[in-house]
């Protein structure tokens, strides 16, 4: 979107207002993989430090890694590299939510695959208005 747009959306990034004058008295703690940074100062009405986060890229929430977001929600006290043990080798980097972009899941039966979908297997009949009535079922029944 550009420095053109900056001044004028929030939902593009941090604005130059947010810049300039939000982080004013805070301190940065981290950046995550993304290019996400992590801020803290001030406190709360319960007494606890503020924690925020300025995106890189469009402000989506999805975008925080899990080790971020337990340090932004007081899950954790210390940044993640502080507080938590370091990733295992079988864990796999965090995803932002894919929904509305050409990686998302879509499954065999979607139109964006084709929308084609497995014939049905037999075991279903469809109810006719003028079939007779299931065994057992008493709606039809005189009271």
């Amino acid at each position: 979107m550009g420095i053109n747009l900056n001044p004028f959306t929030w939902w593009t990034g941090a604005s130059w207002g947010t810049i300039l004058y939000g982080l004013r008295g805070k301190t940065q703690v981290g950046e995550d993989s993304l290019g996400n940074t992590y801020w803290e100062g001030g406190s709360d009405t319960a007494g606890n430090p503020r924690r925020y986060v300025i995106y890189a890229g469009a402000n989506d929430t999805s975008r925080v890694p899990p080790e971020w977001f337990s340090w932004l929600h007081h899950q954790v006290d210390h940044a993640p590299d502080r507080s938590l043990p370091a990733p295992r080798a079988w864990e796999k980097p965090a995803v932002p939510n894919l929904t509305g972009t050409a990686l998302a899941y879509r499954p065999q039966g979607a139109l964006e695959k084709g929308g084609r979908r497995a014939s049905a297997t037999g075991d279903y009949e469809a109810w006719t208005p003028d079939g007779d009535e299931a065994p057992g079922d008493e709606r039809g029944a005189a009271a």
